[in-house]
């Protein structure tokens, strides 16, 4: 039984495209593996998005599928999109549901934690002491910059070619909100913050300086921020990973930076996310979790696609959207355990002819949560708790 108690919860699934439902399958086989030890009542809800939605439905991001999502207590996707839906010419692409999905649910803070396993330093391109110390919690802006700005597409005057235009538009309301959430982890990890922006050629990087500037300022005076290039701080993470702790940034620019950061750890199959809007109540909010790779099409359906990033969303979700720290730690020691004894799917192995699949890797993850959970008290990184 939990100390908190056990409690009852809807969690809507999206499996979307590609590997989507493989590692979706993985990590709602680990949260009814929690529910059984941990006392908890989770009904899991299956609902259409991406690639999948436009097939059945016509939309990427179906009424249904909506409703579902705002009734739920928290969302947990695979992934969308694919080459069968990738025609240049489309205006309707799996990817508008997910977009769609994030601010209709007022999911604006995007959390991505980057931390290496010691035993897969090998699979990494860097050496294993340059990977020494790195724990990253990277926080992204996710609803408003270019991703969500006008957009047109019309001839030249001449008519001899096109003009495409993507408008970036961010208000001081929607940076203060994230500058918040992500200086709330930097209080409770080393007190560090790195804000990423582009001020010296961008407006709206101008605005988020100063904005970023004003609210550690005002309200987080034990919190060091240190403003950093978006070119700066890619090379950085190549450089002297390190260095950085908690990283704030825009939409465009998380979205590149954490795909780069992935290879710090070797693979982007081993990394969760979650996407959180406000509080709904003292450590409960609304969120979608799922893992940072895409729909691997290529690997689809042979149950060999990696689900420990969709397993340690999961964790994401039991701790900030139902407020289950132990729960979280518990999956979050299982993984780790997995991983560090050698059962690894291909993307993360030496010997491929050895490689794991995704249903190896699951039933030890739950093997090792359904083992005692006494001594939780080990170092497990990434992102932690919002005070609030």
């Amino acid at each position: 039984m939990s100390p908190a108690g056990s409690i009852a919860a809807t969690i809507v699934t999206l499996p979307g495209d590609g590997v989507g439902p493989e590692v979706v399958a993985a990590a709602q086989a680990v949260l009814e593996a929690v529910g059984s030890r941990y006392g908890h009542a989770f009904t899991f809800r299956e609902a259409l998005i991406g690639g999948a939605a436009i097939d059945a439905a016509g939309e990427p991001l179906p009424d249904e599928t909506l409703a579902l999502a705002r009734e739920a207590d928290a969302v947990l996707l695979g992934a969308v999109g694919g080459p069968r839906w990738d025609s240049p010419i489309a205006r309707i692409r799996p990817e508008l549901g997910l977009l769609g999905i994030r601010r209709a649910l007022g999911l604006y803070a995007n959390l991505r934690p980057v931390a290496p396993y010691p035993s897969l330093a090998g699979t990494s391109p860097f050496r294993p002491e340059h990977l020494t110390n790195v724990d990253i919690l990277v926080v992204r802006e996710l609803t408003g910059g270019i991703y969500f700005g006008e957009k047109r597409l019309e001839r030249t005057a001449s008519g001899d070619g096109e003009i495409a235009t993507d408008v970036c538009v961010y208000t001081t309301a929607e940076i203060e909100r994230i500058v918040r959430v992500a200086a709330e982890l930097a209080r409770a990890r080393q007190g560090r913050l790195t804000s990423v922006d582009k001020a010296n050629v961008l407006e709206t990087s101008r605005l988020w300086r100063r904005t970023v500037t004003r609210v550690i300022a005002d309200e987080f005076p034990d919190v060091t921020v240190e403003h950093v290039l978006v070119d700066t701080c890619a090379m950085r993470l190549v450089q002297r990973p390190s260095e950085l702790d908690v990283i704030v940034t825009e939409n465009m620019f998380g979205d590149i930076l954490t795909d780069e950061a992935a290879v710090l750890v070797g693979s982007i199959g081993l990394l969760p996310s979650a996407s959180l809007g406000a509080p709904a109540a003292p450590g409960r909010r609304a969120g979608l979790y799922e893992p940072i790779h895409g729909s691997a099409p290529d690997i689809a359906g042979r149950g060999i696609a990696n689900p420990i990033g969709a397993i340690l969303s999961a964790a994401l979700l039991l701790r900030y959207s139902l407020g289950l720290e132990a729960e979280a730690w518990a999956i979050e020691r299982a993984t780790r355990l997995t991983v560090e004894e050698g059962v690894l799917t291909r993307d993360v192995t030496d010997d491929p002819a050895r490689a794991a699949t995704t249903r190896d890797v699951t039933d030890r993850v739950i093997a090792h949560l359904l083992e005692s959970t006494a001594s939780l008290g080990i170092a497990i990184h990434g992102a932690r708790r919002i005070p609030g």
